[in-house]
């Protein structure tokens, strides 16, 4: 008789696109969205958390990536609803959210809500199909005061996680001043104004050349390959370059050249004076242009954004997997969306908001040095005697009413050596000990971990006897002993 093959044992892997995340980086995250929630607080906004599931018909046409299966996100059929997905962004749920409680929401609504999203993208360096965004929205508000508002927020919350005024910009531009341009334009073909978005899409990795060629005949890239241009005239191309590098020395001087951009397009025009009530706002509110500034070249989200687009940029250098120097860009953006809503009530509700790229801005931080150092971890007691678990396990409770992170060591204990070597996987700084003779005697040892480590590196025999790394010290006096050898190493 055959005998029965045995099913292959799963692999331990996870699937690509995807990451674990440990103690320190879960820690870190944890403290930045608190950080950033505060922020959000302050400013009036309150908490929202949406189902992680939405139907594909409530994520509606602004699917990430209509190229991939299911476009882009993860996505099943259900019985009951049909075909649903995971959340790929905070935006989409929030217009499904309040078209479907608007009665009973305030208007203008002000929400946030940080969570992961799913992604059924190609995966990259950085780039993962989940990861966490941390927006805030008002709804409802049709004045651009609640563009200006959403900047200077973003601008805080960026000084706020660690980011200091000189290392980011807040950049502002606005879809109706381009949609004046390409009235200008005279194009009346909806294909042919399609591809002129997607080459100003490009600005940023082509520059003004690059533009002007894609917008005309075409260019060879960067592998030699060549891409074949929009088809337009040179003076049909004009009004978009002078729209791409109307930036000037302050914001009226952008202002101006955004007005001689767009010529006689009245769409245009409610653009650009949308900017000027924008700049006014921020202006007076102390926001000046090292921190936020008009820029016409932020092209980001044409196909989703009707009117003021901003984009938080971080504007100093890091090294790249190469040893590379470049900027490290983007990690934070938005802008008005007033066609969200309407998918759902069939009417028009202003909108605008601003999502935030948690991971990216961790990225950052770390690659700026601001965190990332060595996780302390917590005071391990350790167990000399079995049968005396329960005098460890007061021990520790006490420390523990006392604020101390602290465990007791709950492997074998046969072996003290490996008790230690534990402590220091674990980067503990304090290591708590009491054998039996400590026990008759009142009192316990406490190895500074630490300090231990730095001695055994470089110090000399002498330093070794002034400088003990383990102390005796009374029973009594065991919560005292250790909080004063954690503020040495706070």
């Amino acid at each position: 008789m055959a005998k029965e093959k045995k099913a292959p044992r799963p692999r331990a892997q996870t699937p690509k696109g995807f990451r674990d995340y440990f103690g320190t980086e879960v820690t870190e995250r944890a403290h930045m969205l608190h950080t950033i929630a505060g922020v959000y607080h302050r400013y009036g906004f309150e908490a929202l958390e949406s189902s992680a599931v939405e139907t594909v018909e409530a994520l509606g046409k602004f699917l990430p990536d209509v190229d991939r299966p299911n476009e882009g996100v993860f996505a099943w059929e259900d019985d009951d609803y049909g075909w649903v997905a995971l959340r790929y962004d905070l935006t989409a749920p929030l217009a499904r959210v309040y078209a479907q409680h608007r009665n009973d929401l305030p208007t203008p609504y002000r929400r946030y809500a940080m969570g992961p999203v799913w992604r059924n993208e190609k995966p990259g360096p950085g780039r993962f199909r989940q990861f966490y965004q941390c927006d805030a929205d008002t709804v409802g508000a049709p004045s651009v005061a609640a563009d200006a508002e959403i900047c200077a927020m973003l601008s805080d919350t960026l000084e706020e996680v660690g980011i200091p005024r000189g290392d980011y910009l807040v950049r502002v531009n606005n879809r109706k001043v381009l949609n004046g341009v390409l009235e200008t334009m005279g194009l009346s073909d909806d294909a042919q104004q399609q591809a002129v978005l997607r080459t100003i899409d490009k600005f940023d990795k082509v520059g003004e050349n690059g533009v002007r060629e894609l917008l005309g005949k075409g260019r060879l890239d960067a592998s030699g390959a060549y891409i074949d241009g929009v088809g337009l005239s040179d003076d049909q191309a004009a009004p978009v370059l002078a729209f791409l590098t109307s930036k000037g020395a302050d914001a009226s001087a952008t202002l101006a050249n955004l007005r001689a951009a767009i010529g006689g397009s009245a769409v245009g025009a409610e653009g650009v004076d949308e900017l000027e009530q924008i700049a006014t706002l921020l202006d007076a509110g102390g926001y000046g242009s090292s921190r936020i500034e008009i820029d016409p070249s932020v092209v980001r989200g044409l196909g989703y954004y009707t009117g003021p687009v901003f984009e938080a940029e971080l504007t100093f250098e890091i090294l790249d997997e190469k040893g590379r120097k470049r900027q490290f860009g983007s990690v934070s953006g938005g802008g008005r969306y007033d066609d969200l809503v309407k998918r759902f009530t069939g009417q028009s509700v202003p909108a605008t908001g601003v999502s935030i790229g948690v991971d990216r801005l961790l990225a950052a931080l770390r690659a700026k040095g601001r965190i990332g150092g060595a996780a302390q971890g917590p005071v391990v007691v350790t167990v000399m005697d079995k049968a005396r678990m329960a005098d460890y396990q007061a021990m520790v409770a006490e420390l523990r009413n006392a604020g101390i992170r602290a465990e007791v060591y709950l492997g074998n204990p046969k072996n003290f050596g490996n008790q230690l070597k534990y402590a220091d996987k674990r980067e503990s700084p304090v290591a708590v000990i009491e054998g039996g003779d400590e026990k008759e005697r009142g009192v316990v040892q406490i190895k500074d971990l630490i300090l231990g480590a730095k001695l055994a590196q470089n110090a000399s025999l002498e330093e070794w006897k002034e400088r003990p790394s383990q102390y005796e010290v009374p029973r009594d006096q065991l919560v005292a002993k250790v909080r004063e050898i954690l503020s040495q190493w706070a």
